[in-house]
């Protein structure tokens, strides 16, 4: 089973059809189905890490101002709360909320990649005291438990900066837009782990790129799971400021 992180970019991508949402249905009819997908969620920041118990989670629809057409998108799969329990089971600090829904880091993609709602998915917080190297920690923790058939998607984007977002999906890159999305590209084809934990360190125009850390997080957890391979999957820049680089592991 491979391990995905994917760039999820803009809500609107859920009811788009673009180069990126094509990418992302083929993707579904290429992979192995799994029996649960589990998706470390760049919109769920929390104290402490938490991870979706609900059996029948509520769509969370965690942005505003989109257009109505957005808001009526219906992509509700049931959860599994007996993955969810044997999780925290093995790994202690991660605690089960039964209440929590999932949110569009999740259900925006999925739906392109299963559209049939038929694979119950699950969803991790990201908890905002830890430091890179934790977050990549857990993830090695989560990767011992070897869980046949769980599809991890780390959702996010390595370059995402709202503040200078242009709205016109296929507006031209911004340069440093541009050359960090090209050093990510580099690092990832290097398999250069490190440099990529770190990028507050070694990344140019990190604070252009990731103003805010919470997009990219999710990287960490899917970094921790490669073996052998690591390969991009997908890479375009959308809105002049926001990586869609999707990555996979095995």
């Amino acid at each position: 089973m491979k391990t995905l992180f994917i760039g999820h970019g803009s809500p609107l991508n859920a009811i788009k059809e673009n180069s990126y949402t094509r990418y992302l249905t083929q993707l579904g009819k290429e992979l192995k189905k799994p029996e649960c997908i589990m998706v470390f969620s760049a919109h769920w920041l929390t104290r402490g890490t938490f991870i979706t118990g609900n059996p029948k989670p509520e769509q969370i629809y965690d942005f505003y101002g989109f257009p109505k057409e957005l808001y009526q998108v219906r992509y509700q799969p049931a959860g599994m709360q007996n993955l969810a329990e044997k999780i925290s089971q093995e790994i202690t600090e991660i605690q089960v909320d039964y209440n929590r829904g999932i949110d569009h880091a999740a259900w925006a993609v999925i739906k392109h990649m299963y559209p049939d709602q038929s694979i119950p998915v699950i969803e991790m917080s990201l908890d905002v005291e830890l430091t890179e190297s934790a977050h990549f920690q857990l993830g090695k923790k989560i990767s011992a438990l070897n869980l046949d058939n769980v599809l991890y998607i780390g959702s996010g984007n390595l370059v995402h900066n709202l503040y200078e977002i242009n709205f016109d999906d296929a507006a031209k890159p911004f340069d440093w837009s541009t050359e960090t999305n090209k050093w990510i590209e580099d690092k990832v084809n290097s398999k250069n782990i490190d440099e990529l934990i770190h990028a507050q360190k070694y990344m140019p125009n990190y604070k252009k790129a990731v103003p805010t850390d919470d997009h990219y997080l999710p990287l960490f957890y899917i970094l921790a799971m490669m073996k052998e391979k690591m390969n991009i999957e997908y890479n375009e820049i959308q809105n002049g400021s926001i990586s869609m680089m999707s990555i996979s592991v095995e």
